[in-house]
């Protein structure tokens, strides 16, 4: 009885999932919205350029009360990845503005055993992200590359009662401040809304003008080495279509689980890559003669 009870809950959260997409149609990316979010970005680079002028804070969680400091310090050593919302646990994900919502999440994970260099080469490794990162990444490809400054392109899918694809750019720069400190920006520059992905019919809508479930995407990265290992942390902030009116049961989760899942796969995706990488390199040095 509860197991049909169980597959009957199922059954009527993927219709409600694919009922509202369909229902929800196209959106229009307007100019108040887009100047919206270059707004918040440009306060958030801001805050974001002043802490890293000096050695205080690095990361987020440096900057919180001592216990809840402790706290997550202790939880990120046990390889678990803390994802939070930087204005707050208490915050609500999206933060309104004229026909959108904007999604800020902060995340962090540690990797014990190897070095900023090792965790930074990975992440530069733009044409393995589809191995790294499936089934999120479908395809990644490096457009550009000239010093530390990277142009990539991701099929990116989303799963969350409806599956979603898209092709996106990205502009992407790095920046080592020492032997322990390091950070890189992604800014996107094309997303597009893929109808019928994978089959001989496939097509882009046209940028902002599809169903607004991801109109924007930037990351920001910052990577300290120390207690043996490296503290790897990502603000992602995105921009998404508001929810229409009436239809918030059925599609606001769908605007708001996404952006924090998806930070939450990434680190820990790139956790596990590193892990990897840690271990095969042990093995080999294990199986080198010693001299």
């Amino acid at each position: 009885m509860r197991r049909k009870a169980m597959l009957v809950v199922a059954c009527v959260a993927i219709a409600a999932g694919t009922w509202a997409a369909g229902t929800c149609g196209a959106a229009e990316l307007k100019a108040e919205t887009a100047a919206a979010f270059g707004a918040y970005i440009n306060a958030r680079e801001a805050a974001m350029d002043a802490k890293l002028g000096t050695s205080q804070n690095f990361l987020w969680i440096e900057g919180l009360r001592a216990e809840k400091r402790t706290r997550i310090y202790e939880e990120l050593r046990t390889g678990r990845a803390v994802i939070e919302n930087p204005r707050g646990s208490e915050a609500n994900d999206g933060i309104s503005v004229p026909g959108g919502l904007i999604h800020d999440w902060m995340g962090v994970v540690f990797v014990p055993g190897i070095s900023m260099a090792e965790a930074i080469a990975l992440l530069e490794d733009y044409n393995h992200d589809e191995k790294y990162y499936r089934p999120d990444v479908v395809r990644s490809k490096l457009m550009g590359r000239k010093g530390e400054d990277f142009r990539v392109y991701l099929r990116l899918k989303s799963k969350y009662m409806v599956t979603t694809v898209f092709d996106t750019e990205y502009d992407i720069r790095y920046t080592t401040l020492n032997a322990t400190h390091a950070y890189s920006r992604s800014r996107s520059t094309r997303i597009e809304e893929v109808e019928n992905a994978g089959q001989t019919d496939e097509y882009d809508d046209a940028p902002g003008n599809d169903h607004g479930f991801l109109w924007r995407l930037n990351s920001y990265w910052r990577f300290e080495q120390t207690d043996g290992g490296v503290y790897i942390q990502c603000e992602a902030i995105s921009l998404t279509r508001d929810v229409p009116e009436g239809l918030g049961w059925a599609v606001e989760p769908f605007l708001e689980k996404i952006p924090r899942e998806s930070l939450r796969f990434t680190l820990e995706a790139t956790q596990a890559a590193l892990r990897k990488k840690y271990l095969m390199t042990a093995e080999r040095k294990q199986r080198e003669p010693r001299q």
